[in-house]
């Protein structure tokens, strides 16, 4: 059998910025099933960790993740190269975005969450919306994707150091960009910090927002509770699970202070994880 028939082989593989690369896999079931907003769980050997990624695309044979190294695992990942064969994959996880029509809709993303929001915006704009994408990051050389996105109605790329499009985050946009239209719903998708300030404007504008959580993640199907959330509505509040219940939920009843909380309780052990590896690996030139 052709490697390029197995299921899980890496069939492309490119650096899009530093750290941070897009990847093709083969995997048929997860290519004709994908839809937007939805994830996988990747392992790269028998004893790996589980890595949740989200589908940045799909084509029917083969599905896509943007990869940004930032512990072993993801480091590991991004070490791989064409040809290469997962340990395993699960998927498509996840509850789909709710793609309608809905009018006037601004979609945020923010670093690697620009990868998160590209299938998004595009079956948005397929259903019929207006859609306006903000993208940002540090410099022109993070801003990933954005060639991609020449479907939507308006795009607004911003760095943070004014190499490109508008001098600032993607904050500073969303708060210019609310003043001067209106929109009916909108997604914000990136870093959590980012995704709690965008959603506390969102409350003031009174627009439901939907982010993607990116939770501390094991089994991936609501067993486990690893990636327990608290929602708050009205004068209640529930524990959801991001694996099942999401991983898009309203931004506006996130417990933010308890998710990143969470998100960061093993950053200790996470980086003495990293640091004996590159010990091992030496210098990661595949970065």
């Amino acid at each position: 059998m052709n490697q390029e028939e197995l299921n899980n082989v890496i069939l492309r593989k490119r650096k899009l910025a530093y750290g941070v690369h897009d990847v093709w896999i083969k995997n048929d079931l997860i290519g004709r099933q994908a839809k937007p907003g939805q994830f996988v769980i990747v392992r790269i050997s028998e004893k790996g960790e589980r890595i949740p990624q989200t589908i940045a695309e799909s084509n029917g044979e083969a599905f896509r993740i943007v990869v940004k190294a930032v512990g072993k695992s993801t480091y590991e990942l991004c070490s791989l190269n064409e040809g290469d064969i997962l340990y395993d994959v699960v998927g498509p996880l996840g509850k789909p975005s709710e793609i309608k029509y809905h009018g006037n809709v601004l979609i945020i993303g923010g670093g690697v969450g620009i990868a998160a929001i590209l299938p998004i915006a595009k079956a948005l704009k397929s259903a019929g919306n207006n859609i306006t994408v903000i993208i940002g990051a540090r410099t022109i050389q993070d801003l990933i994707l954005r060639d991609e996105f020449t479907f939507a109605d308006k795009l607004l790329p911003t760095t943070d150091d004014g190499s490109f499009g508008y001098k600032g985050n993607v904050i500073d946009a969303m708060k210019i960009e609310l003043e001067k239209e209106n929109y009916n719903v909108i997604w914000s998708i990136g870093p959590a910090i980012m995704m709690k300030l965008s959603s506390e404007i969102a409350t003031k504008y009174n627009i439901p927002i939907w982010v993607s959580l990116n939770s501390i993640m094991i089994d991936g199907t609501g067993m486990c509770g690893g990636c327990r959330t608290v929602i708050k509505t009205d004068n209640s509040e529930k524990i959801q699970y991001v694996c099942v219940d999401g991983p898009e939920f309203d931004g506006r009843y996130v417990d933010w202070d308890s998710f990143i909380k969470r998100l960061n309780q093993y950053k200790e052990q996470e980086k003495l994880a990293l640091e004996r590896y590159l010990k091992e690996v030496g210098e990661p030139t595949w970065l």
